[in-house]
């Protein structure tokens, strides 16, 4: 028969509240032997506490009763052979036979359901009623999905405010940029916590100190982050009464041990690179010298010069070092002097196009921009002409041969928009957020020169005139550069300091 393969309980009762058929399903749900319901009346499967209640809500569907879901919105319960209680759907429809009236129920033993809900319902309310601060956030935007009852009242706003703002908003000691970078490491699967201490404000500006435990989930298919937070306000106050302790104390030796380690870490880094970045051109330079004796002949003028030109080039490269140096010390003092003055692009592009020319490779070339002959800028020219080079080098440097590094100007809002496009190797996407961090190199140019900070001393010096650069980039398809330049910068005719 058909109802023996349907998976829900068939039970069909007529006007006198007897069952007169149900399927096999039926029979175990209950716990009867197949069969041994038929006869019996309705009521032996349900709970004793309804009584005739029930009997007069039969009647009346009997009457006037349609097909519908039996109990809407309330818990329906089924008794079985042993007296236990089970949690049920029912489905009722009404229909005659030979003039007599009967009711079709299809039922459904919710137990696991109800069983699963609960659950839900369980640490859904631990996670509402926990004393500790717990955020639900997209992974991407940062914006609050789910937000529990202690963290709305320690910060004050509710459920409907907090869905619209994002983890930045609550955090002011943090940048995107910097929580980007601890969110890292969980989407990279580097980690699977991320532990940090930060400050909360409120949404009446008081702050208080906070850690953080960070962990990736899945809402679906919605990548979040679930965040719990604790309040280290106490804490953090016992720490700072012991450290102020000590700090009378042990002050003086903590000062020189600490500019010792600064001085050790600032020797150690600066020997590295120097080792680095000077044994290739300086073994360079020793070679080519040595060679220099051998060729005594006129004739042999054409390989003289060619040492003489890779001496050249070595030195140049060395002294660029040396001069990066320099500016980072002098940008970390703040001895910068700037010096504003219109001048026309079209001349300092010619400049840094001449000079990189001497630096392309086999079958490169730089295109140059067009219609830029009578743009005049206002600006410190040996600055930009810095960050241009710096740029353009770059894009020498990490494209192959037989490639177009192309420039391109347009203007836009009061700002020249100069973009460096290359065909070259591409930055990494987990490199990207880190590019302009001082001696950070991507992993894909480890093995090819460089010491790191060109680009971080090109945008401290463009941040310091209301300048930036930016990028883009795709792993093996190559970057673009854009430094956005103030055309009209007449405010800042006298020097800065930076």
């Amino acid at each position: 028969m058909l109802s023996e393969v349907i998976s829900e309980g068939i039970l069909v009762v007529d006007e006198q509240q007897m069952i007169t058929a149900s399927n096999t399903t039926t029979d175990k749900m209950f716990g009867y032997p197949e069969g041994e319901l038929i006869g019996k009346p309705l009521q032996l499967l349900l709970p004793d506490k309804l009584g005739d209640h029930h009997t007069g809500l039969v009647n009346n569907f009997m009457t006037e009763g349609k097909a519908r879901q039996m109990g809407k919105g309330k818990d329906l319960v089924g008794k079985r052979k042993d007296g236990t209680e089970f949690p049920l759907e029912i489905s009722l429809n009404p229909f005659k036979l030979r003039q007599r009236k009967y009711v079709l129920a299809l039922i459904m033993d919710i137990s696991e359901q109800k069983k699963a809900k609960e659950a839900m319902d369980h640490w859904f309310r631990i996670f509402d009623e926990s004393l500790n601060e717990i955020y639900v956030f997209d992974a991407e935007s940062f914006v609050f999905i789910n937000v529990n009852r202690g963290a709305q009242h320690n910060l004050g706003y509710s459920m409907e405010e907090l869905g619209q703002m994002s983890v930045m908003d609550i955090k002011p000691a943090l940048t995107e940029e910097v929580f980007r970078r601890l969110v890292s490491p969980l989407l990279s699967k580097r980690k699977e916590k991320v532990i940090f201490e930060t400050i909360h404000k409120r949404k009446d500006g008081s702050t208080y100190p906070v850690e953080v435990h960070l962990q990736l989930s899945l809402l679906g298919k919605q990548q979040v982050c679930v965040a719990i937070v604790l309040d280290i306000t106490e804490r953090k106050n016992y720490t700072q009464q012991l450290e102020n302790k000590v700090e009378e104390r042990t002050q003086q030796l903590k000062q020189a041990l600490q500019a010792e380690k600064k001085l050790n870490e600032l020797k150690t880094k600066f020997l590295s690179l120097v080792s680095h970045e000077f044994k290739t051109p300086l073994s360079s330079i020793l070679t080519s010298t040595s060679l220099l004796s051998k060729y005594i002949e006129s004739e042999q003028q054409d390989k003289r010069d060619k040492h003489i030109g890779t001496i050249k080039s070595k030195v140049k490269y060395l002294d660029n070092i040396l001069t990066d140096f320099l500016s980072i010390e002098r940008l970390d003092l703040g001895k910068v002097n700037y010096s504003m003055s219109p001048f026309p692009l079209s001349k300092l592009i010619n400049e840094v196009v001449y000079d990189s020319n001497m630096l392309l490779k086999e079958g490169q070339r730089i295109q140059y921009p067009e219609n830029i002959d009578g743009i005049e800028v206002e600006f410190d020219e040996k600055i930009l002409g810095l960050a241009l080079s710096n740029l353009v080098h770059n894009a020498i440097k990490y494209s192959p041969e037989d490639s177009t590094i192309e420039l391109v100007v347009s203007k836009e809002n009061g700002h020249l928009h100069i973009d460096i496009v290359d065909q070259g190797l591409g930055i990494p996407l987990e490199d990207q957020p880190f590019i302009f961090d001082r001696y950070y190199r991507a992993s894909n140019v480890l093995t090819v020169q460089g010491t790191g900070i060109g680009l971080n001393i090109v945008r401290q010096h463009l941040h310091n005139l209301n300048a930036n650069v930016t990028f883009k980039s795709e792993l093996g398809r190559g970057s673009t550069f854009t430094l956005y330049i103030p055309i009209n910068n007449k405010e800042n005719e006298k020097n800065i300091t930076g």
